[in-house]
């Protein structure tokens, strides 16, 4: 029987840390599957900070699942459904720091590769390659790859398509070092409003957006809107691909990245009030600095520049 060479993406049910999973298997051109990981509890979740100081790594402190019980027995390989060929995974893909104990417990336990898709702190930064954001501060390491964003890969779904020029608005909300100003956020919608007269203007909220925020979003009858709460869907892939100009709100590095790595829209991203330098306002300012988006202050400057993420793939021995 034929066997087929899958990744396995280790994931803590986040989706904007299984997105870059995703991103990088698309861009290595690899078949997946998801194992969703859990700890049993937290006291689970501190004991494997220590585990992997010590070099000790087991399954046994999670809840476990069909994959990890296949682990477990060293019995990975299955039929696939579809082609009837067996898979196998060669390599193992996570991020969060939910997921990478149970990564390194998989990669030793099959002796694959392991990728990290962001900078695993508290853990031994032994993966076999760690992809690791700027605004983190990285260290120098052999298997450290630096990058500007976090991977993506964006498909539009046909949710927008305007009849003339448009302009696309994404409103996050409150984080650990934001907060956003109800105030402040009118302000901006009011200037985007009166500057973009000619265009259509679309506008979608996210899962974490406040009634509060919506309300108001819902008051300007906008060209086209999406309320997340009403209607839990995701244009932003086609704002991406048929606005000029994005605006974001900075309490996402996830939508942030998006924007940066697909179409030619221009970016602009929304500050809110934060809690002095953090690795948010780290992030977009040194994005700023390398032409990717302009921090709104007022005025609007069009900077539309793309990460390639393939270039950061080159030389790898996957």
């Amino acid at each position: 029987m034929e066997e087929l060479k899958k990744a396995l993406i280790v994931s803590d049910g986040k989706k904007g840390h299984l997105n870059q999973s995703i991103a990088f298997c698309f861009y290595i051109d690899k078949e997946y599957d998801i194992l969703e990981i859990k700890f049993k509890n937290k006291f689970f979740k501190l004991l494997s900070y220590m585990l992997d100081k010590v070099g000790l790594y087991t399954i046994l402190i999670f809840i476990q699942n069909e994959i990890l019980k296949r682990v477990q027995n060293d019995s990975v390989c299955r039929p696939e459904p579809v082609s009837g060929s067996r898979v196998k995974y060669d390599l193992v893909v996570c991020a969060g720091s939910g997921t990478y104990y149970a990564a390194k417990t998989v990669a030793k336990k099959l002796g694959i590769k392991s990728i990290s898709m962001m900078l695993p702190r508290g853990y031994k930064y032994d993966f076999d390659v760690i992809f690791a954001q700027t605004h983190d501060n990285p260290p120098r390491h052999s298997n450290i790859i630096e990058i500007p964003a976090n991977f993506s890969h964006i498909k539009p779904l046909g949710l927008y398509k305007p009849n003339k020029r448009s302009i696309g608005i994404v409103i996050g909300g409150n984080n650990s070092v934001f907060k956003m100003d109800v105030k402040r956020l009118k302000e901006q919608l009011d200037f985007i409003i009166s500057h973009y007269k000619d265009h259509k203007i679309a506008i979608t909220t996210s899962p974490r957006t406040s009634i509060e925020i919506e309300e108001l979003c819902k008051n300007y009858k906008f060209d086209y809107e999406v309320i997340y709460s009403e209607n839990p869907i995701n244009p932003i892939p086609d704002f991406l691909e048929n606005c000029e100009t994005i605006f974001i709100t900075s309490d996402s590095t996830s939508m942030i990245s998006e924007a940066i790595s697909y179409g030619k829209s221009n970016v602009v991203v929304l500050p809110f009030v934060n809690k002095g330098t953090n690795k948010f306002t780290s992030f977009i300012s040194k994005l700023e600095t390398d032409g990717y988006l302009h921090i709104f202050d007022g005025k609007i400057i069009n900077k539309n520049k793309k990460i390639d993420f393939t270039q950061y793939l080159k030389g790898l021995d996957l």
